[in-house]
């Protein structure tokens, strides 16, 4: 096991030496308006986050502050992958379930929280180098799951260092 050699104490004439001091926070809050069930690209989005914010090293965190849409990492070349989860999605959890209680807002309201469920409201990306770590065929999506349109709010935190 090796060890490292204690940090130097900071020289008051010279500003901080502190290991945090090139360590940055941002968030910003994107709105999507939805045209009903599907996924929508906020790859480019993610990718602006983080080259405003100037953070070369760390991580983006998308949030979505909803409970009947979810965010996924997905396949973004060919549309077909994406319209192949909208199908296995519309069989694994079908509208129109008769033994659903929670109907109030509609037949697709249930199975839309219980595919929030399966998926994610957040996903996590690396940052290296000044731009997120997504493979060539890779995107980010907000994953509608009603029928209506609908506004959807995505928070995107970046944080790491800045050199």
């Amino acid at each position: 096991m090796s060890r490292s050699a204690p940090a130097p104490a900071p020289d008051p004439d010279k500003g901080s030496a502190s290991p945090f001091a090139a360590f940055r926070v941002t968030h910003t809050t994107h709105t999507v308006r939805t045209q009903g069930k599907g996924t929508y690209d906020l790859t480019s989005q993610a990718e602006d986050a983080v080259r405003v914010s100037d953070v070369r090293n760390g991580t983006l965190t998308a949030f979505t502050r909803h409970t009947s849409c979810s965010l996924v990492v997905m396949e973004n070349a060919d549309p077909s992958a994406r319209r192949d989860l909208h199908e296995f999605f519309e069989r694994l959890v079908p509208e129109d379930t008769p033994w659903f209680s929670h109907t109030c807002e509609g037949p697709d309201d249930m199975p839309s929280h219980i595919r929030m469920a399966l998926t994610r409201t957040s996903e996590t990306i690396p940052i290296i180098n000044g731009r997120p770590a997504l493979g060539t065929w890779q995107g980010l999506y907000l994953f509608e799951h009603r029928r209506a349109p609908h506004t959807r709010d995505v928070i995107l935190t970046v944080t790491g260092t800045t050199q």
